[in-house]
């Protein structure tokens, strides 16, 4: 960079959010500290040997100032806005760069790599393609994240920079030896544009976003997407408290309370199952409470929790996603493990399951830190969470067909070593 940034050189003007994009959580960390002004982001949350021998050059330690601020831009309210929001975010992204740098952050549209460049494992451990937004200047940075801001509903967008300001409390605070937390990398696959299918990934760990953005059939799929948490609460340079799951946390227990006895029992008596970031997945639903079992104020209730993977840009296009979803909910499995409450404070939080013709989500409690320990504050169980997001009948909006990872996609419940047996930790 040209630099460490300053606080004014990152300040920005001031969001309203329109008609459409709704903001639940309360404005936090993100709004003052990220969108304000940059963050230092860097490190990882592991005690293993990273596998930086893999001649991965995102396995480089390093720490750099990444300027998540946002543009400040109008919010689309429609899918078709929000596909040309976001080419033109892409395209003005793309004019920052050098053509060395549009050569590594673009690819064909059908391109393999496009399934096993992300992951929940830290980037030292599967590489991510694309750009490495910690090599970047700062205006670059900007025009990078500009990107997400028109492709995400504000409180999307929130979730992803909160999940972003957990790495940089991790960093701060925690004992990791990990190098590589808070390295993210941006990809496009296919051009962009407003009237062809292209696609947007971003992630490093604990996110992975997918986005398939087609014009010509006005469509945006965020299948398979990977959302995480550690810790699940944080407390930002400010002393503000800030929890980027709590409006999942909320969505989950106000349908998990919505239900009788009777279904309580035979919800948390089912197999939950988790299909791992970045892996192959046979998409199995198990056994557990199905949507035909559910009033239709608990199906709302169920297709809000879901919205949170599914309903992650403007509304136009949540409702379709969502409208496609229901018309499969009779024959959608959920099952449910852990607590029955939302206190934080007690048990190792939850796991649960969401499978159908449709739709897959998966929520999954890390039982164990990964050696990212902070005194007084949990980074294990309700403190470190595993999501996923994929549809069944349509993952990479079909453009390409999964292949199987590197053998670090994920793990079961509480498993503590990544798959493949190197004897890494689950992350």
């Amino acid at each position: 960079m040209d630099g460490p940034p300053t606080v004014e050189d990152m300040k920005t003007a001031d969001k309203t959010p329109a008609p459409g994009r709704t903001v639940r959580k309360p404005a936090i960390w993100l709004a003052s500290a990220l969108l304000a002004g940059g963050l230092t982001l860097a490190g990882c949350a592991t005690t293993a040997e990273s596998a930086s021998d893999s001649g991965s050059s995102s396995a480089s330690t390093r720490s750099a100032a990444i300027d998540t601020s946002a543009t400040g831009a109008a919010d689309a309210t429609t899918t078709q806005e929000t596909i040309q929001d976001t080419t033109d975010a892409v395209e003005a992204f793309l004019a920052t760069l050098s053509d060395e740098q549009v050569d590594a952050v673009t690819y064909d549209y059908d391109d393999e790599t496009k399934t096993t460049s992300w992951s929940n494992f830290p980037v030292t451990f599967v590489e991510r393609a694309g750009l490495n937004l910690a090599d970047l200047t700062q205006e670059q940075q900007q025009a990078a994240m500009a990107v997400l801001e028109a492709l995400l509903s504000d409180e999307a967008y929130e979730t992803v920079t909160s999940i972003m300001g957990g790495d940089q409390y991790l960093l701060e605070n925690s004992d990791s030896t990990e190098t590589s937390l808070g390295q993210y990398y941006i990809a496009f696959f296919g051009e962009a544009s407003d009237s062809t299918a292209y696609s947007v990934q971003f992630g490093g760990h604990h996110l992975g976003i997918n986005a398939d953005l087609n014009g010509a059939e006005d469509t945006i799929t965020f299948a398979p997407t990977h959302l995480g948490v550690q810790p699940a609460v944080y407390t930002d340079e400010d002393g503000e408290e800030v929890q980027p799951f709590d409006g999942i946390y909320t969505d989950a227990f106000a349908f998990f309370d919505s239900l009788t006895e009777e279904q309580q029992a035979t919800l948390t008596s089912g197999d939950v199952t988790f299909c791992a970031p970045g892996d192959t997945c046979d998409f199995s639903s198990g056994s557990g409470l199905t949507g035909a079992d559910l009033t239709d104020e608990q199906k709302q209730l169920l297709l809000e929790l879901i919205a949170n993977w599914a309903g992650m840009a403007d509304q136009e296009t949540t409702d379709a996603q969502l409208a496609a979803i229901e018309a499969t909910l009779d024959d959608t499995v959920i099952a449910w493990s852990g607590e029955t409450t939302y206190d934080m404070s007690t048990g190792d939080g939850i796991d649960f399951s969401i499978s159908g013709p449709n739709v897959y989500v998966a929520f999954q409690a890390q039982q164990g830190s990964a050696g990212a320990d902070v005194e007084g504050v949990s980074t294990s169980g309700w403190g470190h969470v595993h999501t996923i997001y994929r549809d069944p009948t349509n993952d990479y909006a079909g453009s390409v067909e999964q292949q199987a990872a590197s053998g670090m996609g994920g793990g079961a419940p509480g498993d503590g070593a990544a798959p493949g047996g190197d004897g890494a930790p689950d992350q």
